[in-house]
């Protein structure tokens, strides 16, 4: 009955990451359109016609590989879900270096491949996200535990895990989608201020977003061990687990902030030249205003769930005991 259980199991597992892949697909080909729409609506929005030159070009060169983005995504949640995650830090560090070295060289030409510019940064973007896919489907398949449970063939996806997935992922999406989309119009209020205030917000925006990956990662730990420890009905720990995530994420805070506040020089100097630094910091503080009302929304939000969640698994625990003490 146990060897029946486990391949039952490993059936809807299997089932799951086909589906999955099949819904990662479709919605890599309709992000991938509206990448292109979106490229031709700058104009209506405000933008300097050059920076919405060089955003098209960039956009073109990003598109395709949204496929292997969200393909690499899927097979990544698959792992982490899997308890299996060994090999994505390997990958993701190498990915880091691979893409680091052909923006290098497709920005200036070298090691014999053409000279595309800004371009450029889009096509090793787009690269690297397929070589991602597949050095960590390639190490899945090596997997003894994960190799039979994943699969490629979306045409023999189960229509039900589909609408299932599609189901939960969608309010999932949504949330995701409104944070993306949150600061997508924080870029479109800064490059209204012209391209100083927009370079500027994007020197910002990446020196956050180095940060936030840490977040992600806490995160997703935190949601697996808060789901498993729900399953199992232990909802005091997932109620610690609460207090746990956000405190690891606020020692971090702590520390790259010090480093942000004490050495901001440094900080900034990989994103532009002594030449530009004045104009830069000009756009900077344009964008404060913008920065301070984000930093606000953002911090509303996450207290917000917090307490919602608190309220949720309060509530869930109260129910048993009441029911055991009838």
């Amino acid at each position: 009955m146990h060897g029946d259980a486990w391949r039952e199991s490993g059936d809807e597992v299997r089932a799951i990451a086909r589906a999955g892949l099949a819904v990662a697909t479709l919605a890599g080909v309709v992000g991938a359109v509206l990448m292109l729409l979106v490229g031709r609506a700058l104009t209506w929005l405000g933008q300097e016609a050059d920076v919405v030159d060089r955003v098209r070009t960039m956009l073109s060169a990003l598109a395709p590989g949204l496929l292997p983005c969200l393909w690499f995504q899927t097979v990544r949640q698959f792992t982490v879900g899997m308890r299996r995650p060994q090999a994505l830090l390997r990958i993701t560090v190498a990915s880091v270096t691979v893409n680091g070295g052909l923006n290098w060289a497709l920005i200036n030409r070298s090691w014999g491949l053409p000279q595309l510019g800004l371009s450029g940064v889009g096509v090793a973007t787009s690269l690297v996200y397929l070589l991602s896919f597949l050095a960590l489907y390639a190490s899945a398949r090596r997997d003894p535990v994960l190799a039979p449970r994943l699969g490629l063939n979306i045409a023999r996806a189960d229509r039900r895990t589909v609408r299932r997935l599609v189901g939960l992922g969608v309010p999932i999406a949504a949330t995701y989608g409104s944070e993306a989309g949150f600061f997508s119009v924080t870029a479109l209020m800064a490059g209204s201020f012209g391209s100083a205030a927009l370079a500027a917000h994007t020197a910002v925006n990446q020196l956050v977003h180095i940060v936030f990956q840490v977040a992600v990662g806490l995160s997703h730990a935190a949601s697996i061990n808060v789901s498993r420890e729900l399953a199992l009905g232990r909802t005091e720990t997932a109620l610690r687990l609460k207090n746990t995530a956000p405190a690891c994420a606020a020692a971090v805070m702590v520390v790259v902030g010090l480093v942000y506040v004490t050495l901001p020089g440094l900080v900034l100097s990989p994103f532009f030249d002594t030449g530009g630094a004045a104009d830069i910091g000009v756009g900077l503080l344009r964008g404060l205003r913008i920065w301070l009302g984000l930093l606000t929304g953002l911090a509303t939000t996450a207290v917000l769930l917090l307490r919602r969640y608190t309220a949720v698994l309060r509530a869930t625990f109260a129910g048993p005991r009441t029911v055991s003490a009838a």
